[in-house]
């Protein structure tokens, strides 16, 4: 599962339960994260052991974003799928802000900061 688009790019490895995410996510509202949120979800769904979500080269994540991958940390604790790491990057600042959040969302969640 592949999504390129000018500004960023968002990719699903099964072979490592991996998902990509790069560039910037400045997109306006649920309707143009739709989707997103469904490669997100399809992973998800797909039920690994460790689902891992990868955004150290995501540089901008605005509140839509943030929603949208709350609506999925939220789905994985719902239907109790895969154990979830988060990896992010001090790079970019709002990272190590906003990816903390999701661990109140999903307490097992593991989140690493580089």
């Amino acid at each position: 599962m592949d999504i390129a688009h000018d500004e960023y790019h968002v990719a699903y490895d099964p072979t490592t339960a991996t998902i990509l995410c790069k560039g910037s996510f400045r997109l306006r509202g649920t309707e143009e994260y739709a989707p997103i949120l469904q490669v997100l979800l399809d992973a998800a769904d797909a039920k690994p052991a460790t689902l891992t979500l990868d955004l150290r080269p995501l540089q901008f994540l605005n509140s839509s974003g943030i929603n949208t991958l709350s609506k999925f940390v939220l789905h994985v604790r719902k239907h109790n799928a895969s154990q979830v790491v988060v990896k992010g990057s001090k790079q970019f600042p709002w990272q190590e802000k906003s990816l903390k959040n999701f661990q109140r969302l999903l307490p097992g969640l593991q989140l690493e900061i580089e």
